[in-house]
């Protein structure tokens, strides 16, 4: 098989966690390989198009709010919903109690449970909440916000697929992606990002980069802690459990780049 190049990486990031229409002409372990460190871009590209749109209405003479909402539909659109959806089924997973099989089992239900619709509530209040204070704050900050906390939320998925992280699950995109990163291309990833991250908080003052660095920092915290969970309490990492991550770190990102 011919080596992976660069552009067979992207297709496979934005093939997989968009809805961009790209040809997947790749689909094996080194083009996931690849792809997964690519996913930053992914994600740099969905929290672009969410400025976009909220700064558009911004613009029309929308208040804070509607942008918010604007700004947060959009990743959901760009992604079918996916990441959402994997956030639900691990609450309804890790909420039953049950045993790892029977909670991967609830997991693959198309219904959702009392867990997952409390989670995606309360997720998604704090997100529009979140956006809301930063767009009032100014266009910018609000426009920041989105691009930086999209980006960490695909960083979280680079750093979810490192290897050592088994799957819990023989099939799926979690069986396609786990493990599959080397730790020193994870780490050189989360360096590349949180830097980048940190030079744009310059726009917003000599505390900026300590604001947007702090954000990077403690989503990627957050977003590191459920994944230790999930992988104790299922033994491993499904796609169901990679869009919770992405979910957990955006929020915490948004959370923290609203205070102050």
């Amino acid at each position: 098989m011919p080596a992976i190049s660069p552009l067979d990486g992207l297709r496979f990031a934005f093939g997989t966690l968009t809805v961009i229409p790209v040809r997947v002409t790749r689909w094996d372990r080194e083009a996931a390989r690849v792809g997964i460190l690519c996913a930053p871009l992914a994600g740099l590209a969905v929290g672009a198009a969410a400025a976009g749109l909220g700064l558009v209405l911004l613009f029309l003479g929308a208040g804070a709010p509607s942008a918010a909402v604007a700004t947060v539909a959009v990743p959901a659109v760009l992604t079918r919903g996916l990441h959402l959806d994997g956030l639900a089924d691990t609450a309804d997973g890790l909420g039953s109690g049950k045993p790892a099989e029977d909670a991967l089992r609830i997991m693959k239900q198309s219904d959702i449970g009392p867990f997952g619709v409390i989670t995606l509530v309360l997720t998604l209040l704090a997100q529009v909440a979140a956006l809301a204070q930063a767009y009032d704050a100014s266009w910018a900050r609000g426009a920041c916000a989105a691009v930086v906390s999209a980006t960490l939320a695909r960083l979280a998925l680079t750093l979810a697929a490192r290897a050592g992280v088994p799957a819990a699950r023989p099939e799926g995109l979690g069986a396609a992606v786990a493990g599959v990163v080397p730790l020193r291309g994870a780490v050189l990833a989360a360096v590349a990002v949180v830097g980048a991250v940190a030079a744009a908080g310059a726009l917003f003052g000599p505390y900026g980069p300590v604001r947007t660095a702090l954000a990077a920092v403690l989503a990627l915290a957050a977003a590191e802690a459920l994944l230790r969970h999930c992988t104790r309490r299922f033994g491993g990492v499904t796609g169901d459990v990679f869009g919770g991550l992405a979910e957990t770190a955006a929020t915490t990102a948004l959370i923290v780049l609203s205070l102050g």
